[in-house]
């Protein structure tokens, strides 16, 4: 199925049903009174966040979407139906916004979810609703109200724990085939991944995260070579970015140092919110170093890169080094997971007894 996570769609909700002029002809009621009944409302549309979709594709060929008019008043006290409602499947993660204010009106991020996009318009008042005292005959009736309408843009970021950033062939697909339930595809050649890969990784019994792999970036994404940087958009939610690192390149000339430079200079002119999140550096293809060459290369690639944080070094290819990644990966997210529900005001318990948390 083609990946999308952009798509701009029309929805129009129905008009409501108009009122009825009606009056009572029963025999020996000479003065029956109205009976004219309200119009119904028209139909809603809804969206809701479907987990079994990852993508847009539906709404690139499929714009206008249009809920059905509520049914006319009639005689004989009798309202309109009400207009069948529609429901719009969306993949969760899917930000909805006016297209032509850029204003986000909703976004779906829990499974199930169901919101309301275009309202339906009220039902017109037959006359039946004008009768009085003073005016027993009324001969008023209103129209159905019109339902809303709006020209909407989806947007689609997906949600996971972590994210993967690096140059094509850095092994982005490899690290995210070896450690998760993710199947890419995987070839020698650069930008083999077109489109994102959510992958689960099991750490122990009722204990995963998930993990997205993107297109690989290349100096100069942000004028738009390579693929760009606008898959981008899908790390922005994640809670923790690792950055791989090629250490051993085919080609000679290649500088991995430089490389990783341009990847964080790219990050920093997309989003500069996202270039601050919390960022581990992962030396990948271990495999390909010669053991005695391996301690001095990784030292000499932090001291010319002047990396602070942390770094991990591993094979995606044989899984040398993974298993203690993933598990400090499971430890940093369960932690900022915790520390997301935890009431504003209150102190974590591994802290209790101190001034204050340290930083």
């Amino acid at each position: 199925m083609k990946f999308v996570d952009e798509a701009f769609i029309d929805v129009v909700a129905g008009d409501g049903g108009n009122g009825c002029v009606s009056f009572r002809h029963e025999k020996y009621k000479e003065f029956g009174g109205p009976d004219g009944g309200d119009g119904g409302r028209g139909g809603h549309v809804f969206a809701l966040a479907d987990p079994n979709l990852n993508t847009l594709v539906d709404y690139r060929y499929s714009r206008r979407h249009e809920a059905r008019r509520g049914g006319h008043g009639m005689g004989s006290d009798m309202f309109g139906a009400a207009g069948s409602d529609i429901t719009l499947k969306m993949p969760v993660g899917t930000i909805i916004s006016d297209a032509a204010t850029g204003q986000v009106l909703h976004e779906l991020l829990t499974p199930g979810e169901v919101i309301t996009i275009a309202k339906g318009g009220d039902g017109g008042f037959g006359n039946l609703r004008f009768k009085s005292s003073i005016n027993r005959a009324p001969r008023q009736k209103t129209p159905g109200w019109s339902g809303e309408r709006k020209n909407l843009k989806l947007e689609l970021k997906v949600l996971a724990d972590v994210g993967l950033l690096g140059m094509p062939n850095a092994g982005k697909s490899t690290f995210i085939a070896a450690v998760s339930n993710a199947r890419p595809k995987i070839a020698d050649y650069p930008f083999t991944t077109l489109h994102p890969n959510l992958g689960v990784v099991r750490v122990g019994p009722e204990q995963s995260f998930v993990v997205a792999d993107i297109p690989g970036l290349i100096e100069g994404a942000s004028e738009g070579a390579g693929l760009g940087h606008q898959f981008l958009r899908h790390l922005q939610r994640t809670r923790l970015l690792l950055h791989i690192v090629d250490l051993a390149p085919f080609d000679e000339g290649v500088d991995p140092v430089a490389q990783a430079k341009a990847i964080v200079a790219e990050l920093k002119k997309y989003d500069p919110e996202l270039h601050a999140k919390p960022r581990w550096l992962v030396l990948n293809k271990l495999d390909m170093v010669p053991a005695e060459e391996r301690a001095e290369r990784v030292q000499d690639f932090v001291r010319r890169f002047r990396w602070k944080g942390p770094v991990f070094q591993i094979s995606a290819l044989t899984r040398e080094g993974c298993e203690p990644l993933i598990k400090t990966i499971y430890q940093h997210v369960h932690a900022q997971q915790q520390a997301e529900q935890m009431p504003a005001g209150e102190i974590d318990p591994r802290f209790a007894g101190e001034d204050e948390p340290p930083h």
